[in-house]
């Protein structure tokens, strides 16, 4: 079953959760910035209808994709605010309310997703959770978004020396822009929900993001060359306004902890097993797609962890990254 069935099945076992003419005593309202044919949308729309049936009806989370309710950085101060209940944050929204989330994306840190998630599902949530709260933030459970990979509409990116000049959009995330200046990119911060028409217009030349957001926001329409240099990973974080999670009974809060990390495993799941068959599809869309030496880019990256470390803070970025290395397979 792919994710639109998921979406779909999901939707349907919504319908009859309570009695006609019930009323949910607590309705949450949950804002995420992927697309409704993105997995992070059957996620969040399995988590809606998993603890409305848990609750009987109690509890009914509505669900609010692709920037409905503004773009990411908006989304997280609302929620900090408690205007949003529940959100899909990635590190780079948290670091702008403690700094200690931009080690999270430093680049080429992690081999892979297994690595990844090992880390962040590990120690590191011992991390960074009680920091999250401090700020506001009760986290449920790590989603998914992705390794991101570089697009252009100008020339193949096969080294580093390709990137020299051409106009890289990032989103307001530090860890990002450094990684791109690194390579020698003239980056232009860009509101996601702005990308593609910047990218139809010439505005920029060139994007980076995870597969799964190239295929399911259609920037093959528009970008002729995807490099996988798979230069940072970063995650959606489930996360809960404190306020709200503190009015919950802690059984309620025990179910929305569970749906969560079933919700983020189904995410991981979906991408995962896409990932292969979307480059595949964007090839038959006209996509030139180069699978680079990595570590050719990855040399080109200590400018990057001086300004991430200087932002950060170079104890946070010690830290994190011991917490990396000890989540490496020995």
């Amino acid at each position: 079953m792919n994710w639109r069935n998921h979406a779909i099945a999901a939707a349907i076992a919504t319908i009859g959760l309570a009695p006609a003419g019930a009323l949910a005593q607590t309705v949450l309202k949950f804002a995420h910035f992927a697309e409704t044919t993105h997995p992070a949308h059957v996620a969040a729309t399995q988590f809606a209808t998993n603890v409305a049936a848990r609750t009987n009806g109690r509890i009914k989370v509505d669900v609010f994709p692709a920037n409905q309710l503004g773009a990411p950085p908006e989304q997280a101060q609302q929620l900090k605010l408690g205007t949003i209940d529940i959100g899909l944050p990635t590190q780079g929204q948290l670091d702008k309310f403690d700094r200690a989330f931009a080690a999270v994306m430093m680049p080429f840190v992690f081999e892979d997703l297994a690595h990844a998630h090992r880390t962040l599902d590990g120690p590191a949530m011992g991390w960074y959770g009680p920091i999250a709260e401090k700020q506001g933030f009760v986290i449920l459970a790590n989603w998914e978004w992705g390794f991101r990979n570089l697009t252009n509409s100008k020339r193949p990116i096969v080294v580093p020396d390709d990137v020299k000049g051409l106009k890289i959009r990032v989103p307001p995330e530090i860890q990002l822009e450094a990684a791109m200046e690194a390579l020698g990119a003239q980056v232009t911060k860009i509101a996601f929900p702005e990308l593609y028409m910047s990218l139809s217009q010439g505005v920029v030349d060139g994007q980076e993001n995870p597969v799964a957001v190239i295929a399911s926001n259609k920037i093959y329409e528009v970008q002729k060359y995807m490099t996988l240099t798979r230069h940072s990973y970063n995650n959606m974080v489930q996360v809960v306004n404190a306020k709200r999670w503190a009015s919950l009974s802690p059984a309620d809060q025990q179910i929305l902890r569970e749906e969560g990390k079933k919700a983020g495993d189904l995410m991981r799941k979906l991408i995962a097993e896409a990932e292969a068959q979307q480059i595949e599809d964007l090839k038959k869309r006209g996509m030139q797609v180069i699978v680079p030496n990595s570590a050719v880019f990855r040399a080109k990256m200590d400018p990057a962890y001086k300004k991430i470390s200087e932002y950060a803070g170079a104890e946070n970025v010690q830290r994190f990254l011991k917490l990396v290395d000890e989540a490496k397979k020995k």
